[in-house]
C-alpha cells in the first residue's frame, strides 16, 4: 500500500482537488468586482443608481455595495485557491451572505443608521427594473447561487477524491517477494556451510567415493 498524501492517516482528512471550486470561485470574484465597483463607474456609462458623479464615496455606497461586493470577491478567492474542504467551505459561506446582503442590505439601511443609495436614474420602468437587478436584487441571488452550490459541491467527499489519497498496488503474495524483502535474506557464506554438520558430511562423502578410499584399497591390496 502506497501513500501519496501526507494525511492520508487521517480518513476524514479535508482535503480536496483545488479545481473543485475553481471555476465557482472565478465568477464570484467576478460578480463581488462588479457589485463593489459599479457605482463609482455606473454614471461614465450611463448606468447609475444614484444620482452623483463618478468615483463619489458615501457610507450608504460602503455599506451596501462595496463590503458585500468586496465579501462576494474574497470568498471567490478563497474557493480558487483553496485545496482544503474547510476553508473552501467558509469562502463559500462567505460568498452567500455577502449576496444575501445585496439583496436585504437596503431594507435595513434605515434601521442601522448607514445612509441610502436613493432611486435608479432612469427614464423608462424596463432601465429601472434593469438597474435593480444589476446593482442588487439580480446580483445578489446570483452571488447566493453559486456560493450555495459551491458549499454543497465542497461539503461532499466524493469516491475521486479517495482515489487521489490513496493509491492500492498489488499484493506482495500476488507478485513474490519485493526487492526490500529478498535484500533481507542473508547471502551464504562459504566458510559457515563448510563448517556445518550437512556441508561436512556432503562433502566428506563426495571425497570418500572420488578421491581416496578407492584407491588406497587398491594399493593396499597390491601391497
Amino acid at each position: 500500500m502506497r501513500h501519496t498524501a501526507p494525511d492520508y492517516e487521517r480518513p476524514r482528512a479535508p482535503y480536496m482537488p483545488r479545481t473543485r471550486g475553481a471555476v465557482t470561485g472565478l465568477l464570484l470574484i467576478l460578480l463581488g468586482a462588479w457589485g463593489a465597483l459599479i457605482p463609482f463607474i455606473g454614471p461614465n456609462i450611463n448606468w447609475a443608481y444614484m444620482a452623483d458623479p463618478a468615483w463619489t464615496w458615501t457610507a450608504a455606497k460602503g455599506w451596501l455595495e462595496v463590503l458585500p461586493g468586496v465579501a462576494a470577491a474574497v470568498g471567490g478567492l478563497v474557493l480558487l485557491v483553496s485545496g482544503n474542504r474547510a476553508s473552501a467551505m467558509f469562502g463559500g459561506w462567505l460568498a452567500v451572505f455577502a449576496g444575501a446582503w445585496f439583496v436585504v442590505g437596503r431594507a435595513f439601511a434605515s434601521t442601522l443608521h448607514i445612509g441610502d443609495v436613493g432611486q435608479p436614474v432612469a427614464a423608462t420602468d424596463l432601465k429601472r427594473a434593469l438597474l435593480e437587478v444589476t446593482y442588487f436584487t439580480g446580483l445578489g441571488a446570483l452571488i447566493v447561487f453559486l456560493g450555495g452550490a459551491a458549499v454543497a459541491r465542497v461539503a461532499v467527499r466524493h469516491a475521486r477524491d479517495v482515489r487521489d489519497v490513496v493509491v492500492t498496488e498489488p499484493s506482495a503474495m500476488a507478485t513474490g517477494p519485493t526487492p526490500a524483502a529478498a535484500a533481507d535474506v542473508p547471502a551464504r557464506d562459504p566458510a559457515v556451510d563448510d563448517a556445518s554438520p550437512a556441508g561436512r558430511t556432503g562433502r566428506g562423502l563426495f571425497h570418500r567415493r572420488v578421491g581416496g578410499g578407492l584407491f588406497r584399497r587398491r594399493h593396499h591390496a597390491g601391497v
